[in-house]
């Protein structure tokens, strides 16, 4: 393996996205909103309504919380105090893929063992009470249509989940069923909500003056409460802001598109959250080297961009690297995490443009939860330039509110709102 100077140049330089292509995003993104807002066909945001509103931050009860949505499934117990007061009193959270075990997430799994599965954790989470009666709030963060906030019918798989007969389903019904199944007729799924919406919610019952929600994880989304002109009642509407399709792509996103589960879906999603960015890391890495690589942890990508990758990185490219290839491949990692907080402060500002206009009146809290947004400092400190490069002065009045724990807490507020 030999290492490539002009290729590495090139690759980082493709990564760039600079302040014209920052602007034309907020724009372009903020007219495929309305676009999608109007119903039109032509617009890669379809925005989907939640049929919930804003807590008052005074919802009470106990109640169960599932989270789906990733590489791990979790079930809560939530206790919900009133004045954005909350507690934690049990969580179990279990894998849907233990290698040689059991795997419910591939093309192998069947739509009847993921929820059984669910029901499984449900029942953990209650230690095997039957008895007292429960309310679930149901996180469910894939692309899915609402009629009612108490159930959803997926759309389809996102983050390489392909579980069959599952899409085009009511999920909320085939829970219910395999609680049933189980014996756990007392927990009843009363609210089902993407993540980024639960996100919402929680911050919304603990803070005021939050009307925009965003995971910045494995995936990336976003949601906002939309005012419809004064003529309907406001209602949170998820974008699922990934399936934005008008960003360029360069080499190394189009061959990871082309390997992907869903090809020419989730644009923005690939070039923007966790689950991706180490395998663009990958693919650029292997172009420079001749060779191919697996994708890198988003862990390992940390590492690599705070200058402590280089044994990592010279066992990929077995010892063979300089400690300046070595500056130049933290200088490649680093310039993909940026243009990914780029691009999610272009979706910000389009979001606050939709709601606002053009100027930002006073101060403007937006929810953002997730491990990527947490674990990667480049990432915030990119986010929060980008907004002031935007903004100018007024990028001082966008607050970043880190949420923690938003899926099930969110989860348990929707289901307080529902009711029975």
């Amino acid at each position: 393996m030999e290492w490539n100077g002009q290729k590495a140049r090139e690759a980082i330089e493709s990564f760039a996205f600079g302040p014209e292509e920052l602007v034309a995003a907020v724009e372009v993104f903020r007219s495929e909103m309305e676009k999608g807002l109007q119903g039109s066909a032509d617009s890669t945001l379809k925005p989907l309504p939640s049929y919930l509103g804003l807590p008052t931050g005074d919802e009470q009860g106990e109640f169960i919380t599932l989270d789906f949505g990733g590489t791990n499934v979790r079930a809560e117990h939530v206790r919900l105090f009133g004045g954005g007061q909350y507690e934690l009193a049990a969580r179990v959270a279990k894998p849907l893929i233990v290698p040689g075990r059991y795997n419910h997430a591939g093309h192998g799994s069947s739509a009847e063992g993921l929820f059984n599965f669910l029901a499984e954790i449900i029942d953990a989470v209650l230690g095997g009470n039957h008895q007292t009666s429960y309310r679930l709030g149901h996180t469910f963060s894939f692309p899915s249509t609402q009629d009612s906030p108490r159930d959803a019918k997926l759309i389809s798989w996102t983050k390489e989940l392909a579980v069959p007969d599952v899409e085009g389903r009511w999920v909320n019904e085939r829970l219910n069923d395999a609680l049933l199944r189980r014996g756990l007729s007392n927990v009843r799924p009363t609210a089902i909500l993407n993540d980024t919406v639960a996100v919402l919610l929680a911050a919304a019952y603990q803070w005021d003056g939050v009307a925009i929600g965003s995971i910045y994880a494995t995936g990336f989304n976003a949601c906002y409460l939309e005012n419809f002109g004064g003529k309907k009642t406001p209602m949170i509407m998820n974008l699922e802001a990934g399936n934005f399709g008008w960003l360029d792509q360069n080499k190394y996103d189009m061959a990871l598109d082309a390997t992907s589960e869903k090809e020419g879906a989730q644009t923005l999603e690939k070039m923007v959250s966790g689950r991706y960015l180490g395998a663009l890391f990958s693919q650029a890495f292997g172009d420079i080297l001749g060779e191919t690589f697996p994708a890198v942890t988003g862990e390992d990508l940390c590492r690599i961009i705070q200058g402590d990758g280089a044994t990592f990185l010279r066992r990929m490219a077995g010892n063979s690297l300089t400690d300046k290839q070595i500056e130049e491949s933290a200088a490649l990692a680093e310039a993909i995490v940026r243009r990914s907080a780029r691009i999610a402060a272009a979706v910000y500002v389009g979001m606050l443009r939709h709601i606002l206009g053009e100027g930002i009146i006073g101060v403007q809290n937006i929810a953002v939860e997730g491990s990527f947004f947490t674990h990667m400092a480049i990432a915030r400190v990119a986010l929060r330039d980008a907004l002031r490069e935007i903004l100018k002065d007024e990028g001082e009045n966008v607050q970043l509110l880190h949420v923690t724990g938003g899926a099930s807490l969110g989860a348990a507020i929707a289901a307080a709102m529902i009711g029975d």
